[in-house]
């Protein structure tokens, strides 16, 4: 009886509508009644099923409809301060990028405006992509599809011979295996979780086999007792037997970062190794946006494009003018246009001043400076590290603390590290600072 009691004692749709007053007039009447019949209807269920001591009757069912339409006007992508220090953040879309302008109204996306016929949507990388690579190249739109591409025309149905140490999980519960196995590909697993030896290759090859694949452990490291052959070792037995070596590159570096720590091999030397095709991603060391790169033999690359999965994996207008300013960007060697690339190469020296300067901003922040070290992250480079300049803020209570930079306007994203809330500056662009000094006022208010 008292639940009929409560349900009765809910206002109609008509009442709550009528109570919102103004809020009515900025949104379209359809959606305001389908939100409060939405809201309503929850409460019904919560007061059937035992859930709620209330009657559900009061402004709290107005303030719900208003909260639920005010989320539904504001975007749910939103600009954050990464102030976490990891480059590549796979929470935070991992390679950050510039300043973007879209074309607006219509483009040349696949319009040859020479000759004024249809043109193809891949020319707008892949003459860039052949000067930085000196190969040919074409871009998917992730590097898991560049591997599922690449395996369904080279060798669906057939053997792709891969060594057991490199059939990683690639993120998010995606494993190489399986990617290979939904290709069509059938694998041919050689050698032993950390030993694997070119005459393996060597044995395993038969009359069905079609490609010799080699995994860049871009996100794990086996070390101890382990040996795996060199890419030169497997393309020149690759040769001899006539069978292309594709090699998966992961984070894909095709700047040489030796000098800031970071020893990723380049996509460039994999080529001149004699690696016949080669992929990455488009959103970890290259520092552009999320595609999966495929670059290598003209004739195996021509086979990739006319592959009819090719379309089905094709990248969209606004990729290609982010990916097309990148990749521009590293061929004219101006790296300070690609963020991910200046934020790896800036100094310890740079962001202790920066720190210094950010503290100044805030004089009343409760805080110290101390030596730290900034991560890659997204899946490269693990072991490898980038010193820095870390902000510790003396705060009673950092997870409250870190709640409130996360919920403020811009959020705040910082790091709890041994129970101390951490702020590194190596990513937080120059002109996110005054931002991050605003939030840094509120949480000491």
């Amino acid at each position: 009886m008292a639940g009929t009691e409560k349900l009765r004692g809910l206002p109609s749709v008509h009442d709550v509508v009528e109570r919102l007053g103004p809020v009515v007039e900025r949104y379209p009447h359809e959606l305001v009644v389908a939100e409060v019949r939405r809201v309503l209807n929850s409460r019904r269920t919560d007061i059937r099923s035992g859930a709620t001591e209330g009657g559900g009757n009061g402004p709290a069912i107005e303030a719900e409809v208003r909260h639920a339409l005010e989320t539904l006007a504001r975007p749910s992508l939103r600009r954050v301060i990464n102030a976490t220090g990891v480059v590549l953040h796979t929470n935070l879309g991992r390679a950050p990028l510039g300043l973007l302008t879209p074309i607006p109204g219509y483009s040349n996306l696949e319009y040859d405006l020479l000759t004024g016929n249809r043109g193809k949507r891949d020319v707008h990388a892949g003459a860039l992509l052949e000067r930085l690579l000196g190969q040919p190249g074409i871009a998917v739109n992730n590097n898991a599809a560049a591997i599922y591409l690449a395996l369904n025309e080279l060798a669906a149905g057939y053997e792709v011979i891969v060594s057991r140490g490199e059939l990683i999980e690639i993120g998010d519960g995606f494993r190489i295996p399986e990617v290979m196995q939904r290709s069509g590909a059938i694998l041919r697993e050689i050698g032993t979780t950390n030993k694997t030896h070119i005459n393996d290759y060597r044995v395993a090859i038969n009359e069905r086999t079609r490609l010799l694949l080699r995994v860049h452990p871009s996100n794990f490291r086996i070390q101890g007792f382990t040996a795996r052959p060199e890419l030169r070792e497997i393309a020149a037995l690759g040769k001899e037997r006539g069978i292309p070596v594709y090699e998966d590159l992961g984070s894909g570096c095709v700047v040489d970062l030796k000098a800031q720590g970071i020893n990723e091999p380049l996509v460039q030397d994999s080529l001149r190794a004699g690696a016949d095709l080669v992929s990455f991603s488009g959103d970890k060391l290259l520092g552009g946006p999320q595609a999966g790169i495929l670059a290598g033999r003209p004739d195996l690359v021509g086979r990739l494009r006319r592959n009819p999965m090719f379309r089905a994996l094709r990248l969209d207008k606004l990729i290609y003018q982010v990916l097309e300013n990148t990749l521009r960007a590293v061929v004219l060697e101006q790296v300070d246009r690609v963020p991910a690339l200046e934020m790896i190469r800036a100094s310890a020296e740079q962001i202790h001043r920066r720190a210094e300067g950010l503290m100044e901003q805030v004089p009343s922040l409760h805080a110290r400076l101390e030596p730290g070290h900034s991560v890659i992250g997204g899946g490269s480079t693990p072991e490898q590290s980038i010193p820095t300049c870390l902000i510790v803020l003396e705060h009673q209570n950092p997870v409250a603390a870190e709640r409130q930079l996360r919920l403020g306007e811009p959020p705040v994203i910082a790091r709890i590290d041994h129970d101390r809330l951490v702020l590194d500056l190596r990513t937080v662009f120059e002109e996110e600072q005054e931002d991050l000094a605003r939030a840094l006022k509120a949480l000491v208010q």
